[in-house]
């Protein structure tokens, strides 16, 4: 194995601790090699087709679709536009290339950790500059150009005469020395290879780290689990969100930022973390506990939470059907939550009445529950009458409170309204209140009401680790 790959990105410092822009193909001049190189890093191996048999007795029928695409997908669409399926081929080329993101990564830690002091201070220097004067974020990418690309390739061509000659300075005139540096693909022999999975393990592992720790941290106060908390929560930040709205304005950005960037700055200094390790028992788990106890005393003196749960009235419909013809007697057919009227879509389209047989098989709506223990009978029949304006119906005031269809006569006139026409009446109604017996329909219904709430689901239900 290879110790290294020659002018390959790649992390051979220490390895990226835990926390407590290439193209694609190579750069070359010929554009023969340059397909050749691509068919052959696309060609699977043995050991690459093995895999990937694996994966299909392992992975469930229906995802096979989506991690192993066989067909050419749709250039046009978004949702395969670049997202290829997956391959190890190809994840073996990424992580070849990968290596400069864990370089940056592992100077950045350098120079927040002060391992070199002057380069941290000089960071602290440019922040502070930028801080105190924004519009100096213009100029940072045009000097981080300048810096750390155009000069280092510069020396790399013009490079510096050796030590044991006498030269009285760096001469920047004459020829280039040296051929120009090519940024490379880590070999999949060498170690640089092994690095950048390594370092990539590492840093999936910090990804994890702080996602389980924020999930610890601010889920619980967040989720409404703990609903006096939450709501202590929200009227802070609804407060907050409004003295921020008035009075932004006035803050002094600049120095907040600068306090900030200087804050986190130093807290990465080693003396600084020991110092903080050190007085964090003496110092800030009294005052963590002490504030932690006010809020506890506030949350129990002002955030009241025992409202009773919201009840409302449901209501069902008992629907008969008129056995033997127009005179024959009445026999029960079903519990429904529509009338099933002269004029419902249902009876117009010829539809059968949908609902449940028997009174013990009606259920209370999704997320709530029986606030009493039986049904109780409508007996404001023509309440709900008028409220769904249903036509051709007679309304029983006493006795049962039916409310019966009205049978039709041969032109499509109730029957009642033959014995009324001619006659000044104040208003004409949909619907007869009568005492007496007419000719009826086939169908009556009375309207049952009982008395639902909402379910109370306990936070302990729906808590709890994946």
């Amino acid at each position: 194995m290879d110790e290294f790959t020659a002018d390959a990105f790649a992390n051979r410092e220490e390895p990226i601790p835990y926390i407590a822009g290439m193209s694609k193909n190579e750069v070359d001049s010929d554009s023969e090699s340059k397909q050749n190189e691509q068919k052959k890093s696309i060609k699977s191996s043995l050991q690459d087709r093995l895999f990937a048999k694996i994966l299909q007795q392992v992975t469930p029928r229906e995802d096979l679709a989506d991690v192993f695409e066989t067909q050419t997908p749709d250039r046009g669409s978004s949702k395969h536009a670049n997202r290829p399926g997956f391959s190890l081929p190809l994840m073996t080329n990424n992580f070849r290339r990968i290596g400069v993101i864990f370089v940056f990564q592992n100077r950045l830690i350098r120079l927040l950790s002060w391992k070199t002091p002057a380069h941290t201070l000089s960071l602290l220097a440019v922040s502070t500059f930028v801080c105190l004067n924004p519009f100096l974020l213009a100029v940072l990418p045009l000097a981080i150009s300048l810096l750390f690309v155009m000069v280092p390739a510069y020396l790399v061509r013009h490079p510096p005469p050796p030590s044991i000659t006498q030269a009285p300075r760096y001469s920047i005139h004459g020829p280039p020395l040296a051929p120009p540096r090519v940024v490379r693909p880590a070999s999949e022999t060498s170690k640089d290879f092994f690095r950048n999975m390594r370092d990539l393990q590492n840093t999936m592992h910090d990804f994890t780290t702080a996602h389980d720790l924020i999930l610890k941290t601010f889920t619980p106060p967040t989720n409404f689990s703990d609903e006096p908390l939450s709501s202590t929560i929200f009227q802070f930040l609804f407060l907050g969100s409004c003295v921020l709205f008035i009075s932004s304005h006035l803050l002094p950005w600049r120095l907040l930022s600068l306090v900030t960037c200087w804050t986190g700055i130093f807290l990465g200094h080693p003396s600084v973390q020991e110092f903080i390790r050190a007085n964090c028992k003496d110092h800030i788990e009294p005052r963590q506990k002490a504030a932690q106890s006010w809020l506890d005393e506030w949350i129990t003196q002002d955030i009241i939470l025992d409202e009773a749960p919201e009840t409302r009235d449901v209501e069902i419909f008992e629907l008969q059907r008129r056995r033997g013809g127009n005179n024959g007697e009445w026999e029960s057919w079903m519990f429904s939550p529509s009338p099933y009227d002269p004029l419902s879509p249902q009876r117009i389209s010829g539809d059968r009445p949908k609902g449940t047989r028997f009174f013990e098989d009606v259920e209370p709506p999704a997320g709530w529950e029986w606030g009493d223990k039986k049904w109780i009978l409508d007996l404001a029949s023509k309440d709900w009458v008028e409220e769904r304006m249903v036509q051709g119906v007679e309304v029983e005031i006493e006795s049962e409170r039916w409310v019966v269809d009205l049978l039709a006569d041969a032109d499509g006139t109730d029957s009642h309204e033959k014995g009324a026409s001619g006659r000044n009446t104040e208003k004409k109604r949909y619907w007869e209140e009568s005492i007496k017996a007419h000719p009826t329909g086939q169908w009556r219904r009375r309207r049952w009401i009982r008395t639902v709430r909402r379910r109370v689901v306990g936070s302990q239900e729906h808590t709890g680790e994946s």
